[in-house]
């Protein structure tokens, strides 16, 4: 065969081949689609089915939680409903009870109404026979007296005219007489002051001090916008400025030689400064007030020293300090404590005792005089329960007990103090008797007005002619403020003996502070 022939056979079987293949491949990927597109139709099916069973299923809880909600809904309206219902029904009730009431109060208005014109009836009655009665009287009268109403009017008149004359001319006496026994009485005070002045190494303290001023011009910034820097500086320390016309200088006055001294030390520093105003006024007062305590600090430490009695507490050398600032009869307490510590010990000295032990209770002896305006009850009394507090020994004790005869001297030690006590007491113008009474009264006017509640403080200022008093305002109305101080002024009449008349001067202030930070 040839070549040729042979070739062209082969691309026929070649090209046969080509098309069996080609239609074999055709029909597979025919079926091999045919699968595929059967497999998507079958996935979306159950993709649709899968959806409509979540829908349904969306769909039941939708409609659960709306039939959920319309039935809260409906619980809460019900609920709200029933309150409603409940407060309607308690307004009905309480509505009720009230009518019921009003009708009780009505008819009990009534009822007192129908009383009430009976009695007015009844008085009426009364009141004609009362003067039916009292007609017949005069008359009777007149018959009795032989006088007509106008006739005995004249003659009461006349003799009632011959008796008060009498009586005018009585008081006038009694008050002459009265001024001339006051007039001897401050005489007699003012020898024996100058007596005493000459005579005593310790001169009486007075109840005023004088403050230097460095212009006349201070006064008037001292006074302050309508007096409100003088009113701080007097509420504030409970003195009394006085600013008259003395040149360059102001006077306070107040019995208590404490507050004079806060109020001096205060006044200068305010001078000093230049600021007067009440904020910086009342920071002045505070800062003299630790300057004060600080020197009564000093002052106890200074009698120890100076009797070499050591060993004593702390809050015992506070309690001689303050003897500074108290006079007993006109005799500086601290100063006559050392006085009788000294002679004590050479008294003990003398007679072969322990001269520390008689040092030691001579300068407590008054210890109860620091604390006695404070504390109810003696000074011996107050020593006694103070000294026995810190630890003092019992041989102390018994001679602070028995140095005024309280109770018997049983040691030679409580008959040293005793002794010495009443030289120290008895040389020349150590003491002066009115002055004690003279502050005791002012110490009793203040305790009787601080015993009132809502009092805060008390002062006695212008020698015991008025009290000044600063009430609590939460506690004490404007209104009130009137009542108290006819209450306090009655009670100061009942209970306390007193020259002349005490002003009873009530003061009501509202302080707000705050900061700005």
């Amino acid at each position: 065969m040839p070549l040729a022939i042979e070739i062209i056979i082969y691309v026929v079987i070649a090209i046969v081949v080509f098309i069996v293949a080609f239609f074999l491949g055709i029909t597979y990927r025919k079926k091999v689609s045919e699968r595929e597109i059967q497999s998507a139709e079958e996935k979306a099916k159950r993709i649709i089915n899968d959806s409509i069973k979540a829908a349904e299923s969306k769909k039941r809880e939708a409609l659960l939680e709306a039939k959920e909600e319309i039935h809260k809904s409906r619980s809460e309206y019900e609920r709200e409903v029933r309150e409603r219902r409940a407060e309607f029904q308690k307004q009905e009730r309480r509505l009720q009870q009230k009518e019921e009431t009003l009708d009780k109060k009505s008819d009990t208005l009534e009822k007192k109404t129908e009383t009430l014109q009976k009695k007015l009836s009844e008085l009426e009655e009364s009141y004609e026979e009362v003067a039916a009665l009292k007609r017949s009287q005069f008359e009777m009268l007149e018959k009795i007296s032989g006088y007509t109403v106008e006739e005995a009017k004249a003659y009461l008149i006349k003799n009632l005219e011959s008796e008060v004359t009498h009586e005018a001319a009585m008081k006038i006496k009694e008050i002459e007489a009265r001024f001339k026994d006051e007039a001897d009485q401050k005489a007699r005070e003012y020898i024996s002051l100058a007596i005493q002045r000459c005579a005593a190494d310790h001169v009486t303290e007075a109840t005023v001090s004088v403050v230097p001023l460095p212009n006349d011009e201070m006064k008037g910034r001292i006074i302050g916008r309508e007096g409100r820097n003088i009113r701080a500086i007097e509420t504030l320390t409970g003195v009394d400025l006085i600013i008259d016309d003395t040149p360059e200088a102001i006077t306070l006055s107040s019995f208590d030689p404490v507050r004079r001294e806060i109020a001096r030390i205060a006044v200068e520093k305010l001078i000093i400064d230049g600021r007067i105003h009440p904020a910086r006024i009342e920071e002045m007062v505070e800062k003299a007030k630790k300057e004060v305590d600080a020197t009564i600090k000093s002052e106890g430490e200074r009698a120890t020293f100076e009797t070499g009695v050591h060993g004593l507490h702390p809050e015992v050398v506070k309690l001689l300090g303050r003897q500074k600032y108290r006079t007993s009869y006109g005799q500086n307490v601290l100063n006559h404590s050392i006085e009788v510590a000294h002679v004590a010990g050479l008294l003990a000295s003398e007679l072969g005792v322990d001269a520390m032990v008689a040092k030691r209770a001579g300068l407590l002896h008054d210890l109860g005089k620091s604390i006695d305006h404070e504390v109810e009850g003696s000074h011996v009394t107050i020593g006694v329960e103070l000294a026995r507090k810190y630890k003092e020994s019992e041989e102390v004790i018994h001679a602070i007990h028995a140095h005024h005869g309280d109770v018997e001297a049983k040691t030679v030690i409580a008959c040293i103090v005793q002794a010495s006590d009443t030289i120290s007491a008895a040389r020349p113008g150590a003491r002066r008797e009115n002055i004690e009474s003279y502050i005791k009264r002012l110490e009793k006017l203040e305790e009787l007005t601080n015993s009132f509640n809502g009092v805060e403080s008390s002062y006695a200022i212008q020698a015991g002619r008025e009290i000044r008093i600063m009430v609590k305002p939460e506690e004490v109305s404007e209104d009130q403020m009137i009542l108290l101080a006819r209450d306090i002024a009655r009670k100061i009449e009942n209970d306390l003996e007193y020259p002349g008349q005490i002003k009873v001067n009530l003061l009501r202030e509202t302080k707000a502070i705050e900061y700005a930070k």
